[in-house]
């Protein structure tokens, strides 16, 4: 298996709205974003399947080892040796990578989160700067285009938060920042019992539309010209979005079930997408 199979398995095997967004890149690109969520896999699997805090701290120590030595041109695993190829073409800053396991150190060292400001910056951490590092192998011309990427990390995580607040119970964690569980009524209790109740619905709305705030200033960011290269994540932004519509149509009874889009639904709003960027992209050349 070479590294970049590898790196297909572990992407494809995720089911995730990130793989069809995938398919429509050009090789180089598709082989690149798919070695980066690989490494993000890899990383996050660490913090969710290893239930010995030491042992997941080993292996996050491993993996920082293992990206200095990808930039040192000595990656041990297929994942990094995937990322090296990348990198003869791509720029992704060690910094960012380095920041994505900050982001799981986090995870590893507290499951409680004070304030949303707190919480902003585990989701920059682990989401924005995965935007960051995806927008430089999509390429761009302007600067927003980083502000752009940053905002949409931000909204795809706060999406995730809202979706997997049972989820992450069951692993005792409460994403949800605790000044809003005051202001809202809900105590930590009903959340870790997974109890639905009409408070916690109120408060995901309230986190609901933080999110399209995010979603709507990151789209303001996007320049035109820029648009067609970001194409994969505009792709992704609609499923998500879709996702975060089916939960509020369902009043956001997470505790109850899991809201997700069936594969075909998320192939036929990525195609959709697909073909509304590839009009604007002809018709503005």
């Amino acid at each position: 298996m070479t590294p970049e199979d590898y790196c297909q398995h572990k992407a494809s095997q995720s089911g995730s709205s990130f793989y069809y967004s995938f398919v429509v890149l050009p090789k180089k690109q598709r082989q690149a974003i798919t070695a980066l969520y690989a490494f993000c896999r890899e990383v996050d699997d660490v913090v969710d399947n290893i239930t010995e805090p030491a042992v997941a701290q080993a292996k996050l120590d491993w993996w920082r080892e293992e990206l200095e030595r990808l930039y040192r041109g000595q990656p041990q695993h297929p994942v990094t040796q995937a990322l090296a190829q990348v990198l003869k073409h791509t720029e992704l800053p060690k910094e960012q990578l380095q920041e994505i396991l900050d982001g799981m150190n986090m995870d590893l060292e507290q499951n409680r989160y004070s304030t949303f400001k707190d919480l902003s910056l585990y989701c920059y951490r682990v989401a924005s700067v995965v935007g960051l590092l995806a927008a430089n192998i999509f390429g761009y011309h302007h600067h927003q285009t980083q502000k752009y990427a940053r905002d949409l990390g931000m909204a795809f995580q706060l999406t995730n938060i809202i979706r997997d607040v049972r989820e992450d119970a069951e692993r005792n964690r409460i994403y949800l920042p605790q000044d809003m569980l005051v202001e809202f009524h809900v105590s930590e209790d009903d959340i870790l019992q997974l109890k639905q109740t009409t408070e916690l619905s109120q408060l995901l709305a309230e986190l609901a539309s933080q999110a399209k705030h995010y979603y709507q200033k990151a789209f303001t960011h996007l320049r035109n010209e820029d648009r067609y290269a970001q194409r994969a994540g505009l792709m992704m932004a609609a499923i998500y979005l879709a996702v975060l519509d089916e939960v509020e149509r369902d009043e956001f009874q997470v505790m109850q079930h899991r809201i997700s889009l069936p594969a075909s639904r998320k192939l036929w709003i990525a195609m959709k997408i697909l073909f509304q960027e590839k009009f604007r992209h002809l018709f503005h050349h």
